[in-house]
């Protein structure tokens, strides 16, 4: 504990604690529009940070779909959505940035080329 009692002892402390405040921004519900083969189609994501860990699910309208590989490293966030269609495993990668009720990301594998799309925190 001696190291609480110096200047840059507190300055640690509180630049871990803004840390784990930020990254817990992207616990929550965020909707955003997605380009289908119909149009354009509202996706949900439901996320919850544990330290760098993301877990979570994505649902599109066809029930919700955990995430995996799901991490957070400050603004920084990335995860996969991994579908089977008639026996074809198809993973989709998430990977962009969270600003405050923004989530900025890259959408890349699944059925298409990149897409960028913002979501919105509910």
């Amino acid at each position: 504990m001696k190291i609480l009692k110096t200047p840059i002892g507190w300055m640690l402390a509180l630049a871990a604690l803004a840390f784990v405040c930020y990254a817990a921004d992207i616990d929550g519900k965020w909707a955003g529009e997605v380009q289908g083969r119909g149009g354009p189609q509202t996706q949900t994501l439901t996320l919850k940070a544990d330290g760098s860990n993301l877990t979570g699910t994505v649902d599109g309208g066809r029930g919700p779909v955990n995430i995996s590989d799901g991490k957070i490293d400050g603004s920084n966030v990335s995860f996969n959505v991994v579908r089977e269609f008639n026996g074809n495993t198809i993973t989709t990668g998430y990977k962009g940035t969270v600003s405050g009720s923004e989530l900025k990301v890259t959408i890349t594998g699944g059925r298409g080329g990149p897409m960028d799309v913002t979501f919105k925190k509910q």
